[in-house]
């Protein structure tokens, strides 16, 4: 029998849901000035505007990962069909084409991960209604795909067997995106780290990124059995120790100098995507608020940078703590595909009791 509790389950899986759509129309905003400008105190969901100050969608490589010129079609032909265009146009917003709610691709490819698990994990089911879903046109409205799911199909349109296209590590391969796919394969697993990181290899060839997954899918692990997190706080430092972070002292000194959130996450966590920064931001936030999920996602959103796939991480963490309760009613309401969602959220738990 699962010893995880359904409404922990239902809490993770949808406070990844709702910390994705809330960050969606300022993610990758480094000059937070101009994201205050631009939408205000972040209080709901927002469809994104057209331009976006700080957008490198035009410097992005079209033909595989990371910054470079956009001649190669994998983009465009491959996943994405019909929308290459748009990433030659400078400050276009990266998700300019979602609606209020809606979720981004990486919290898309999560869904097909729940639904390609209703009966049992299979690294061959997943793959294959992966490819599925970013090689069929118009199967969701994002226009941007990560780095590495750039390399994957790169590397599958070159003929590569489908468990051998994740691309090799390089400086944003450990990015906090690739901790999206995980919390079902723990579910699924019972916390099994083989089976997690088994899963991850499929998109990601990254030690470094092993090394972060690991702690926080313990501490997921721990908090989906637990029936209170009165000490989530102590919980969440216990899974910092094999990382090396002093999030305590980091705590106190805040505490003692009055520092405010951005005194944080800017200055000594970069707000961008690299694991090393990204999981030690999400951390903070769930020692500081604990299960103040709306305080808790509004600052991470308000940061900045990959403030979606932190805001998904974020979300499950907090949701695992204190079930769906924990998150304003509003949210869930405002979620675009609130009802589908809800019901994949539930099949999938009746899946694993």
């Amino acid at each position: 029998m699962n010893p995880y509790k359904p409404e922990k389950i239902r809490g993770m899986l949808l406070g990844m849901f709702i910390g994705d759509a809330l960050a969606m129309p300022v993610h990758w905003y480094y000059d937070t000035k101009a994201l205050k400008q631009d939408y205000g105190p972040i209080r709901n969901m927002e469809a994104p505007k057209e331009f976006h100050p700080n957008s490198l969608l035009h410097l992005s490589n079209t033909g595989g990962h990371g910054r470079g010129k956009q001649h190669g079609s994998i983009v465009g032909d491959v996943i994405l069909k019909g929308r290459k265009e748009f990433w030659a146009r400078p400050k276009l917003h990266y998700h300019h084409a979602l609606r209020a709610g809606e979720n981004t691709l990486n919290l898309q490819c999560l869904r097909v991960l729940l639904r390609s698990s209703m009966l049992n994990y299979s690294a061959d089911r997943f793959l294959a209604a992966y490819i599925d879903f970013m090689t069929t046109a118009d199967s969701h409205q994002d226009t941007y795909a990560e780095s590495f799911h750039r390399d994957f199909f790169a590397n599958w349109n070159n003929g590569k067997p489908a468990k051998n296209c994740a691309g090799a590590e390089d400086h944003n391969t450990a990015s906090v995106g690739g901790l999206i796919l995980l919390p079902p394969v723990l579910i699924k697993s019972i916390g099994d780290w083989l089976t997690i990181r088994t899963q991850l290899r499929l998109t990601h060839q990254s030690p470094k990124l092993e090394h972060y997954a690991e702690p926080v899918m313990e501490l997921l692990h721990k908090l989906l059995q637990q029936e209170r997190s009165a000490d989530l706080k102590d919980q969440m430092l216990e899974a910092t120790q094999s990382l090396g972070l002093r999030l305590n002292k980091l705590l106190e000194e805040a505490g003692r100098k009055n520092w405010q959130d951005q005194d944080v996450i800017g200055p000594i966590f970069s707000p961008a995507c690299y694991i090393e920064h990204s999981v030690p931001s999400v951390l903070y936030l769930l020692a500081k608020y604990e299960t103040d999920a709306e305080q808790a996602l509004i600052t991470n959103a308000e940061a900045g940078g990959d403030n979606c796939h932190r805001g998904a991480i974020l979300g499950a963490l907090l949701g695992a703590a204190g079930g769906t309760g924990v998150f304003p009613s509003r949210w869930i309401e405002q979620l675009h595909d609130r009802t589908m969602i809800l019901e994949e959220i539930e099949r999938f738990i009746e899946s694993v009791n």
